[in-house]
């Protein structure tokens, strides 16, 4: 049994402690926002915020998050107010499949939290390592952009 922080609810959920984060998080918690994509770390699908910070969720072990604040996609608006990057990727139109988008738009929040006004570059090198298979990288810049100005 382990005891975490999910979206500001605590949850004491019966798995392994070397389980996969992501596994805990769709499985057990039921929060299906977060995907599954590589799990080997490499696509950014399974992004989600561990005290603030991205982590791949899909190679992160349980144990390693407990005590921390965990934050998925669902968690990202503040009640039914949508996050300036979930609502710059409407504005937008990002998403084709979709699959990629929450871990690319969880990715993009943490640039935003960290550098208010990132130039486009900075935009690019975040988000480098965060695979769209359908390729709408130049829609995600042009979102972040916006949100970076405030949506």
């Amino acid at each position: 049994m382990v005891r975490l922080n999910i979206n500001g609810k605590t949850l004491d959920l019966d798995v392994d402690p070397e389980q996969p984060l992501l596994w805990a998080i769709r499985e057990q918690a039921g929060l299906t926002g977060t995907k599954y994509g590589c799990g080997v770390a490499q696509c950014g699908a399974c992004t989600v915020h561990l005290d603030g910070a991205p982590v791949r969720s899909c190679s992160f072990p349980v144990s390693a998050a407990v005590g921390k604040k965990i934050t998925t996609i669902e968690g990202l608006a503040q009640g039914k107010t949508l996050h300036k990057v979930q609502q710059a990727w409407i504005q937008h139109e990002v998403p084709q499949c979709g699959y990629c988008q929450s871990g690319q738009i969880m990715q993009a929040a943490e640039l935003l939290a960290k550098t208010k006004k990132p130039t486009r570059e900075q935009i690019v090198a975040h988000m480098d390592g965060n695979i769209c298979r359908c390729g709408t990288y130049p829609r995600i810049v042009r979102a972040i952009e916006r949100a970076a100005k405030g949506a």
